[in-house]
């Protein structure tokens, strides 16, 4: 069974960057479609980037646009989060997800799932 862990969150001022990282462990990363999610305080939470197990097919949240990437490193078995420019409205819990399909980016498809990381973008 695959499982999760995130970290690389911190304390970030705004147009800072920061990089998470999400690795896994007792599956392949390749075989699984992987996306990003956060959840701000009193907010539901929300697809940042999602992409496929082959990486032909990529979602992105419009407010993180020309933002944020995503990328795997298959050696490692580990997805990356870049996150450069960052505003105070990126402020939350980012989650890493794993999923055999992803068909959707949704936290309704997604099925595996870290425990998640703060990140605070604030003077």
């Amino acid at each position: 069974q695959l499982q999760l862990v995130e970290s690389g969150g911190g304390l970030v001022q705004p147009g800072g960057s920061l990089r998470l990282s999400c690795a896994g462990s007792g599956s392949d990363l390749s075989y699984y479609a992987l996306g990003w999610f956060r959840q701000a305080p009193g907010k539901e939470r929300e697809p940042v980037i999602c992409t496929s197990s082959s990486d032909d097919k990529s979602y992105y949240a419009d407010s993180v646009k020309g933002r944020f990437t995503i990328s795997r490193d298959n050696a490692k078995n580990t997805v990356y989060l870049q996150m450069n420019n960052l505003k105070p409205e990126d402020t939350g819990v980012y989650y890493c997800a794993g999923d055999h399909h992803g068909i959707f980016c949704s936290d309704q498809v997604y099925e595996y799932w870290g425990q998640g990381t703060q990140v605070t973008v604030s003077t």
